[in-house]
């Protein structure tokens, strides 16, 4: 323990046999450590981190024969580890960790079988991590960091099965990451950085559920990583810069909220985080080369178990280089038949085709991903280049008894023309990144409110049959670089029948979901309006908001007047990162969050339809009835004027 103690080590304590636990960390004691010990019987911990000690290890530490703990860390400690140290089997604990050992980490470090905490960085080490250190079950803490090893990193480390911290940087190390190291479930922090590291990521890296903390940076890794880390979702802090990844990033706060100098020096990542470029498929990128480009969507079903693969034509948008401000709806002509005919399709030529283009869905083609699949580029034979996305394995009916009915849902979506119905990148990261989110001031906030009614009320009532989102998000929501919205991700959407009941399997996001679909499974219009105004309320609050949904519901349900120290204002449940609006904005504010509050009406019946959403938020916004900072909520729930 710390007490400013200094000097040398008397001799008499070599011969002190009845010593059972020494701590003299952090003072300032000097002295050759090979010579001021002895052997003790009954000494189970010595801790002499932070001294001045010189010399070599002794192997007489091994004859202490109760030892379980050896720190002496931060000291001028030279020579090797003596191979006689693998006798002390019941040390837990081994810290030599800041010295300036040298020479190769015995194999004989195997035999401590009852290790957990294994601290050997800050030293001059040398040649290979012995595979014998995987024989350490109960390891928790590997921590060899800052040495002169090399070799490749031992294929049998995923015995290991308890570690949580496992550093390895700022070594020699080679060849590629072992599939092994996805066994270890209970990994929390793993730092193998500045190494020279090559190959890519395997999938399996997808299991290391626990992860929190990751550093890849400065090695020679390459790929893709968006699948093999989209589902750490326990993801706090990452680095990977300095390697040769390319491709979108995963979906993660850890990676849109990551710095720059995190995800610098890659050799092409695209996505949603700071200093990348956004994720700009090449089939788009030339458009400027052609008047129109036609982009058909493939959707891949996995579907029964004998089967494979089920190809199913979802869409076909074209994509305009200069989209003029007129929206013109073309009505089309019903086709019949399979529905790989809708565009002159052979079914199982396209089906092979599409195999061949993306090397059986290869990472390298990945585009997209999102939470009903993966979208993958693909250059067919006849020259044509289409998205295919094939989609996560699903319980909903339309997978096993009502393909056709689906197929019938596919063909109306062709149909959809409109310029607020395309994919750019997410409304959601955006308000999840605080920098991102202060660039998204209340002008572009009500105009993102403003431009989703459009497209909505288009789907519901500018078409034969209503088409429902259902799924509508801030995750569905996309900006582009002129943060205007669009919608996307129709995976969800159904098809409105007059002569069907339209009854359909629970789908959507949690939070966003009409409560009456708790007790009905009937879809309609009014389930696309709710979740537009938990949407509305989130863009405004900057987050979802979570419990207000149920506070607002007390307000419509209730008649009685509530005290003062019941009050909410409406200023203390807007984005605090922004500044509270002033003048035409907060006249706009007040406008539509009166007109989100009544798209979240518990009565479906009382909920505004989207057209007449879209028709009042298109008119001029009336004088506040007070100031700004002193309107409350409950003061928003007065009659709404919809007209349509």
């Amino acid at each position: 323990m710390t007490t400013n103690l200094t000097g040398e080590i008397p001799s008499s304590l070599t011969d002190c046999k009845s010593l059972y636990r020494v701590r003299l960390e952090g003072n300032h004691l000097t002295g050759n450590i090979s010579e001021a010990f002895g052997v003790y019987p009954k000494l189970s911990f010595i801790a002499l981190s932070g001294n001045r000690f010189y010399g070599e290890i002794s192997p007489k530490w091994s004859q202490c024969h109760n030892l379980q703990g050896l720190v002496i860390a931060n000291n001028n400690i030279t020579g090797k580890i003596p191979l006689e140290l693998g006798h002390a089997t019941q040390l837990h604990v081994l810290d030599l960790s800041s010295n300036h050992l040298t020479g190769e980490i015995p194999k004989e470090l195997g035999k401590l079988t009852m290790m957990n905490r294994l601290l050997l960085s800050g030293n001059q080490f040398s040649g290979k991590i012995p595979s014998e250190i995987s024989l350490l079950s109960k390891l928790e803490q590997l921590e060899l960091e800052s040495n002169n090893l090399s070799g490749p990193i031992p294929d049998d480390l995923g015995n290991c099965s308890n570690l949580w911290n496992l550093n390895l940087s700022k070594n020699n190390l080679e060849e590629s990451i072992p599939s092994s190291v996805s066994y270890i479930t209970p990994l929390r922090r793993l730092d193998l950085s500045q190494n020279s590291l090559v190959g890519g990521i395997r999938q399996q890296f997808g299991k290391l559920q626990s992860l929190e903390v990751l550093n890849l940076s400065h090695n020679m890794l390459n790929g893709s990583i968006l699948e093999a880390f989209n589902d750490l979702h326990g993801l706090r802090f990452v680095n990977i810069s300095f390697n040769q990844f390319e491709g979108l990033i995963p979906n993660l706060k850890a990676f849109h909220e990551a710095s720059f100098d995190a995800l610098r020096n890659n050799k092409g990542l695209c996505g949603n985080a700071t200093g990348l470029m956004a994720c700009v498929p090449s089939f788009l990128a030339n458009h400027g080369h052609r008047k129109s480009t036609k982009l058909i969507i493939l959707v891949v079903l996995p579907l029964f178990g004998g089967l494979l693969l089920l190809f199913i034509l979802v869409g076909s948008f074209l994509a305009f280089y200069k989209m003029t401000p007129t929206i013109k709806s073309e009505p089309r002509e019903e086709q019949h038949g399979d529905i790989f005919t809708i565009l002159g399709f052979n079914g199982r030529i396209l089906h092979d085709g599409i195999i061949e283009a993306t090397e059986d869905f290869s990472y390298i083609y990945c585009i997209g991903s999102g939470g009903y699949g993966t979208v993958y580029k693909a250059a067919l034979p006849t020259g044509q280049v289409v998205a295919v996305k094939k989609l996560h394995q699903s319980e909903d009916s339309m997978l096993n008894n009502n393909l056709k009915a689906f197929e019938s849902e596919i063909s109306a979506l062709l149909e959809i023309r409109h310029h607020n119905i395309v994919q750019m990148g997410s409304l959601k990261m955006v308000l999840s990144n605080n920098e991102q989110a202060k660039e998204l001031d209340w002008k572009r906030r009500l105009n993102i409110v403003k431009g989703l009614p459009n497209a909505l009320s288009y789907m519901h009532h500018d078409r034969s049959q209503p088409i429902i989102h259902r799924d509508i998000s801030s995750n569905n929501v996309l900006l582009d670089l002129d943060y205007e919205a669009r919608v996307s991700d129709f995976g969800t959407a159904r098809i409105l029948k007059p002569d069907s009941s339209n009854w359909t399997s629970l789908a959507g996001t949690y939070g966003y979901i009409a409560p009456e679909l708790a007790y009905t499974m009937r879809v309609d219009e009014k389930c696309d309006v709710y979740s537009f105004g938990v949407l509305t309320r989130e863009v405004f609050m900057g987050r979802h908001p979570g419990d207000l949904i149920s506070y607002f519901s007390s307000l419509q349900s209730t008649s009685s007047s509530m005290s003062n120290d019941q009050h909410v204002l409406l200023k203390d449940t807007i984005d605090q990162r922004l500044s509270p609006p002033v003048g035409q904005s907060a006249k706009d504010l007040v406008s539509t969050m009166k007109m989100a509050l009544a798209c979240l009406n518990g009565n479906p019946q009382l909920r505004p339809t989207m057209q007449q959403v879209a028709q009042a938020l298109g008119r001029q916004s009336l004088p506040l009835p007070s100031p700004f900072n002193s309107i409350k909520l409950e003061e928003l729930l007065g009659d709404v004027v919809c007209n349509g």
